[in-house]
């Protein structure tokens, strides 16, 4: 079943809150990357928030496939875009703050942080989320 708009923002959450924390930590912890730093997870909500916004963008663009699908290689292009976004936001003209000033955070890190984080969730919501919550995709996406 195609995920409806709530389901797409359900599971947006719950992975980001599970797995994106999971990922984040060895970066917020220093062991990935260039020191300890609570940006991180100011780039995992930043990630997040657009992200919901996105979601009723991609809704509206998934009207006018005949199959009302969202296609893996769509949720890559999708990934790049909201990279694009947020990496712009944070690093290039400076419209989101974070705890550090935007010269710190390095390019190398940020890639490295955001691509892990949604790679991690990308594998996450088309392996072990259709094999564990097998009602989760007729209803789509939804969990409450």
């Amino acid at each position: 079943m195609t995920p409806t708009l709530f389901g797409r923002w359900q599971t947006r959450l719950l992975l980001l809150a599970t797995v994106g924390v999971l990922v984040s930590l060895p970066f917020a912890m220093g062991l990935i990357g260039s020191g300890a730093n609570s940006v991180y997870f100011w780039i995992l909500g930043y990630i997040a928030v657009f992200g919901l916004i996105w979601d009723v963008v991609y809704i509206y663009i998934q009207q006018f496939r005949w199959d009302r699908d969202w296609p893996a290689a769509y949720q890559l292009s999708a990934g790049i875009w909201e990279l694009i976004f947020v990496f712009c936001g944070i690093k290039l003209f400076g419209f989101l703050p974070i705890p550090l000033p935007k010269e710190e955070l390095s390019v190398t890190d940020f890639l490295l942080h955001y691509s892990v984080v949604w790679l991690a969730v990308f594998l996450i919501s088309q392996s072990l989320m259709r094999i564990i919550f097998i009602r989760w995709r007729f209803r789509g996406g939804e969990w409450f």
